[in-house]
C-alpha cells in the first residue's frame, strides 16, 4: 500500500514532465533548433507552422464530430444506464441511408442518366457536392437523422425495452449482438466494397484560406458545411437541455430515475426523446463525416466509436457537455500526436490521453452521469 501511495504521488509529477518535454520540444521544432549533445538526440528538429496549425484544425474537426455523435451516446447512458455499443453503427446507417437519399435527389436535379438500381446502391461515378447540389446534401441529411431515429426507436421497441428492467450489462451484451446485425445488414445490401461519395476531390471544391506565418491554411466548403452543421447542433441540442420543459424532465431522469417518476415526470416519454435525440444526432453525424472525408464503408461507424467512447469517458460519461468536450480533446490529440509518432499510432495517443486523464480525475474532465 505504501509503495501504491508512493506511486500515486509521483505521478502528477511525472506526467508534469512528460508534458513539459513535448511542449519544449513542439517549441524547439518550431523553431528549428536540434538539442542533441555529444551526438544524442535529446529534443528539437524542425517542423513548419502551418503544419501544426493544420494539425490542430483537422483535429477540430474531427472532435466536433466526435462530440456530436458522444452527444447520444451520452443520454443514453446517463438516462438508460447502459453503454451502447451499437451507437457507432447508427452513424453508419445515417451515412448509407443519406447518401442514398442525397444520389436519388441528384439524379433529379442533375437530371443524371443513370438506372436507378445503381444509384440506390451507390453504385455510380461520385456525383453529389455541396456546391454542385445542395438539395441533395440538405435532402440526405435530413433522410439520415429521420432514418437512424426511425431505427433507434424501432430497436428500443423490439429490443432494448423489454430488457429495460434487468440492469446495464444484459443491454450492452444486446447492444453488441444489435451491432452486428446493422453492420451486416449494410453488407448485404451495399457490400463491403469502399466507395467514394462526393462529386469532386477536397482541391477542386470551393474553399477559404486562412493566412498562417509560412503558409495558408484551407477549409474547402464540405469542411466548412460539417463544422457550421456540426456546432449548430451542439447549440441546440443545449437550448433543448436548459431551456425547455423536456430538457430538464431529462436532466432531472438522468439525476434520479426514480424520484422524477414520483414527481410525474413522463419517463418513458423521455425515454423516446432520448432515442429521438441520440439517434438522429448519430445519423446526421454519420452523413457529415462521409461529406468530409468523401468516401463511405460499412464499418467507419464501428471504427469511430472507439474514438467516440473515449470522448464521452474523457469528458465525463453521462455528460453532454462532457462529451463535446472530451470529443475535441481526443480529436485534437489523435492529430497533434502526428508531431512526434506515425500516423498509424495516432489512435493509441488519443487512448493514452484518455487514460492519463482518467488516472487523476476518474469522473472525467466534467463530472459524473448528468445529461448537463
Amino acid at each position: 500500500m505504501g509503495v501504491t501511495r508512493q506511486l500515486r504521488a509521483l505521478a502528477p509529477f511525472v506526467m508534469a514532465a512528460a508534458l513539459g518535454y513535448l511542449l519544449v520540444d513542439l517549441v524547439a521544432k518550431l523553431a528549428g533548433v536540434t538539442v542533441d549533445p555529444g551526438g544524442v538526440f535529446l529534443l528539437g528538429g524542425h517542423i513548419a507552422v502551418s503544419s501544426v496549425f493544420k494539425f490542430i484544425a483537422n483535429g477540430l474537426i474531427l472532435g466536433l464530430i466526435i462530440g456530436l455523435a458522444g452527444v447520444g451516446l451520452s443520454m443514453t447512458y446517463s438516462i438508460l444506464n447502459f453503454a451502447n455499443f451499437a451507437h457507432g453503427d447508427y452513424l453508419t446507417v445515417g451515412a448509407f441511408s443519406g447518401w442514398t437519399a442525397a444520389y436519388i435527389v441528384a439524379l433529379v436535379t442533375l437530371g443524371l442518366e443513370q438506372p436507378f438500381g445503381r444509384l440506390f446502391l451507390l453504385d455510380v461515378p461520385s456525383v453529389v457536392s455541396i456546391a454542385k447540389s445542395p438539395l441533395a446534401v440538405v435532402v440526405g441529411l435530413a433522410v439520415s437523422a429521420a432514418f437512424a431515429v426511425g431505427l433507434a426507436l424501432a430497436l428500443d421497441r423490439v429490443v432494448y425495452k423489454p430488457m429495460r428492467n434487468r440492469g446495464g450489462i444484459p443491454l450492452l451484451i444486446a447492444s453488441i449482438g444489435v451491432a452486428l446485425f446493422l453492420r451486416y445488414s449494410i453488407v448485404f445490401v451495399w457490400g463491403t466494397s469502399t466507395r467514394g461519395v462526393t462529386a469532386v476531390g477536397a482541391d477542386s471544391l470551393p474553399s477559404f484560406s486562412i493566412p498562417i506565418v509560412d503558409g495558408t491554411y484551407t477549409l474547402n466548403l464540405h469542411e466548412i458545411t460539417m463544422v457550421v452543421a456540426a456546432v449548430a447542433l451542439m447549440l441546440g441540442v443545449h437550448i433543448l437541455l436548459q431551456f425547455t420543459k423536456l430538457g430538464k424532465a431529462m436532466r432531472a431522469m438522468a439525476d434520479n430515475k426514480a424520484l422524477a417518476q414520483v414527481t410525474g415526470i413522463p419517463t418513458e416519454r423521455v425515454v423516446r426523446a432520448t432515442w429521438i435525440i441520440g439517434g438522429g444526432l448519430a445519423g446526421m453525424a454519420g452523413f457529415l463525416i462521409i461529406l468530409n472525408r468523401g468516401v463511405l464503408s460499412f464499418n467507419f461507424g464501428w471504427r469511430l466509436l472507439l474514438f467516440i467512447f473515449s470522448g464521452v469517458i474523457l469528458g465525463g460519461i453521462g455528460s453532454v457537455y462532457g462529451a463535446i468536450g472530451g470529443g475535441i480533446i481526443i480529436g485534437i490529440a489523435s492529430r497533434m500526436a502526428l508531431v512526434w509518432i506515425p500516423s498509424e499510432f495516432a489512435r493509441v495517443a488519443a487512448f493514452m490521453v484518455m487514460i492519463l486523464v482518467l488516472l487523476f480525475r476518474p469522473s472525467g474532465l466534467f463530472g459524473g452521469v448528468t445529461t448537463a
